[in-house]
Formats: C-alpha cells, structure tokens, sequence
C-alpha cells in the first residue's frame, strides 16, 4: 500500500504543518512540505534536511536535555531528537507512553526510551506490535525500581527500520481500530501454522508435543491425563476457576503439500479438509492465554485439549475428574459459524442455565458485536460431555464452515472476534464463582 503524506512526516515524528501546536515544529513541517511540493521524498532527505536544521540553529539542539522537560505537561522538543527515534518517541508519547530521554543509536549500537515510570502488559503489547513481522528490528524491556527502558535492536545498516515502527505507532496513535486490525493479522499467522500440524483422531501425538511447548510459556502447570488429554492451569489471583477446551484431532489427515489459500478473511485448502475444526479453537485458546495478563480477571483458568473427539467425544469422556472438580464453568470454542453461543443438544438437553448463555450475549454488545446470540440447537460437542459431568457449559462459534469436507474454510477474523468475546467475559469478570 502506497504511504500518504501524512505517514511519510509521521516515520520523522512530524504532523502536517496545519495540525502543528508548536511553533518550531510548525516551521519545521511546512518547510519539509513546502520543499516535496505534496509529493513523497526519500527518508533520507528528510533527515538530512533536519539535522542541518539541527546544526544551523544552535537552539535546536538540546540532544540528551529532554529529561528537562516533563513529558506529562510539556511538549518534548521532538525538533531536537536522533532522527531516526524521534517518531517512535514522539507517537509513544501520544499513546500515553511518557518518555524521558532516547537516543536511536546512531548506527553503532541499540537504540532506547527510558520512560518515564513503568509500562503496562496492554503497552507492551501495543509496542510488540508495531514491530513489523519482517522487521530487522527486535524490542525488549528493561525494567529497575524506577522504571521501564525500551530497547530497539538492530544491525548497523538497518536503523532506517525504525522509522518503520515510527509509522505503525503513528497509525495506531491516528486510529484506534488499527490497532486491531494488526491483533487480527498476527493471530492469522498463528492460526496458519497451527493448520499446517497434521494431527487426526488417535494420532495427535504432535499436536501434543507443540502445545505442550507452548503451555509452558503461559501456565503455571501442565499434565496429560490417561484418556491422552493434555491439561494446564494458570492462577491468576482470587475468583472463579474456568474451564478453556478445544480437540487436537482432526476428522482426517492433513494432506501432504496441500497450499492454503486465502481470498480476504477466508482460509482455505488446495486438497482435502483444512482442519480449522479444531485447530481455530486451539489458536484461540493460546491467544487468549497470551492476553490473559492484559485483562481484569481474576481467578484461576484450565485448559483442557481433548483427543479424540471426532470418533465419540472420547477425550472428554475420559477426562481426569480430579482436574475438573473444581470447575464453575467451561467454554468450548468448536462451533461452525460466527456468532453462535450455543447452549444445548438439538433443544433437547442443555449445557447450561439460561443466564449463562445470556452473560456471552452481554459481553458481545459491550464489544459492539451484537449478533452473538445463544442458542439450545448445537450439536453433540466436548461441552455436552462437561455438562454431563454437572459444569455450566457452552460452545462458541469459531469461524469455521463446512467442517468434514474438501470445501471446509474459516474466516480468520471471526475467529479472532471469538478470542474478543472471551477476553471481554474473562476482563469484566462477567463468570462469578460457585459457591
């Protein structure tokens, strides 16, 4: 996509000259417009023009004083900033990051921010976000008593990369959906490589080893039960205990060498099924995991990926009682469609009272997804075997269609709004403890 005026000025830290504040910004701005004449320059020219600026005017520079100025209720001299930092800084400042000093490096070594205090988990996040995924670019945190360094690494010949994720923070500073909109895009990539892990009923060995690997980086434990199902819990403070589950079979083997493809938001497969049931409902389970500390829950979360639940529902059936005991309420995430809470067997035996399903209604309206409504006509899933077993259950729709056939597909971004669901009932503590 061709970049715009605006995100051109955006990677140097600059707004067009009209929504400038400052006067030295201002000048600085029109002077860097008036000069491409509306037309996109080289980022190069424009760094170059700005530190003769830099060097021309005496006042211009204040490199390493900004600690002078407190970013809370002063607009930092961005005029005076290492060029190729100088947007990252300048648009972390307008996402409510505030900064204290920086220095991009200069070629020689990583850049950095230092904060002005700590960051939070949604913060980190949003950075981690601005790294492009094909970025020379690697960010870590560093943390003291007082507060967070950010650290931009990169080779010699690559700082201009920096400008990169200067552009990305101002686009998320510029638009709130943006942000989102890059959720959705990295959650795609999980989910593409989840479908490519072959994994069929009584064979799903594999897909247990990896999300064995996976868990360890985001629960406190993990155990495989003798029914072959791999469990794990994360404890995150006082609260109801609940219940995540998705199957690690699928119908049949993924064939070998098949290509996915992709037309919009729709994933499907050259050659036999595409294995989105289940394999969104695994991708999903590891994303809200992974935004689990972003969130206002607390409590303590199972997870439990089933085997067999092709053939019988076998996995689920066989799952260790000790595990579950404790267990106020599941949500299984393996349902075709995109907004179906489903609550019961072919209106014939339910999952879960009434208000259980009506709680999810609720957390989609407050994430303007009004469309999610429960539903008693599901059909038989590893929620009817928890229900049995006496825990309030229900079973979301995952994206997925035509499950079980060659022309099986998902749109990956209703997947994902099934992950936002989740993380709203999880975040606004909606699911309260049994007493």
């Amino acid at each position: 996509m061709m970049m715009n005026q605006a995100e051109m000025m955006a990677r140097h830290g600059l707004k067009e000259w009209m929504n400038e504040t400052n006067k030295v910004m201002k000048e600085l701005s029109y002077s860097i417009q008036k000069i491409s004449a509306g037309e996109l320059v080289e980022d190069e020219q424009i760094v170059a023009y700005i530190e003769s600026l830099q060097n021309e005017k005496g006042s211009w520079n204040s490199v390493g004083q900004e600690h002078l100025f407190n970013s809370k209720t002063e607009e930092l001299p961005y005029y005076a900033f290492d060029a190729y930092i100088r947007g990252i800084v300048r648009w972390m400042n307008e996402l409510g990051m505030m900064t204290m000093m920086c220095c991009d490096g200069h070629g020689e070594r990583h850049a950095y921010v230092e904060m002005d205090g700590f960051l939070n988990d949604r913060q980190m996040h949003v950075l981690n976000l601005a790294i492009p995924s094909d970025s020379a670019v690697r960010i870590r945190f560093r943390k003291n008593r007082r507060r967070h360094t950010v650290l931009f690494d990169y080779s010699q010949t690559e700082r201009k990369a920096l400008l990169d994720i200067a552009e990305m923070l101002f686009k998320m500073s510029n638009d709130e959906r943006y942000i989102q909109m890059l959720e959705t895009e990295r959650f795609k990539h999980r989910l593409l490589d989840w479908l490519e892990v072959p994994g069929e009923s009584g064979r799903e060995q594999k897909v247990r080893r990896r999300l064995t690997s996976s868990l360890r980086k985001l629960t406190d434990e993990q155990q495989i039960d003798e029914a072959g199902n791999l469990l794990a819990t994360v404890r995150h403070g006082e609260g109801p205990t609940i219940l995540l589950s998705a199957h690690m079979d699928t119908v049949e083997r993924i064939k070998r060498g098949r290509v996915i493809h992709q037309e919009g938001t729709i994933l499907t497969s050259s050659e036999g099924i595409l294995g989105a049931d289940d394999r969104a409902g695994i991708a999903s389970v590891l994303e809200i995991l992974e935004r689990l500390p972003m969130t206002h829950f607390t409590g303590t979360i199972k997870v439990a990926f089933t085997v067999e639940e092709e053939i019988g529902l076998c996995g689920a059936r066989g799952i260790n009682q000790e595990f579950i005991r404790d267990v106020d309420a599941a949500i299984v995430l393996d349902r075709r469609g995109t907004r179906d809470i489903v609550t019961g067997c072919r209106g014939m035996f339910d999952f879960c009272e009434k208000s259980y399903g009506e709680l999810f209604e609720r957390a989609g309206r407050l994430v303007g997804m009004d469309d999610w409504k429960a539903t008693r006509n599901g059909g038989s899933s590893d929620a009817k075997i928890f229900a049995e077993f006496g825990i309030p259950s229900v079973n979301l729709s995952i994206g997925y269609r035509d499950e079980h056939t060659d022309f099986e597909e998902v749109d990956y971004c209703a997947t994902f709004e099934t992950v936002v669901l989740v993380e709203t009932v999880l975040s606004h503590r909606l699911i309260q403890q049994n007493s």
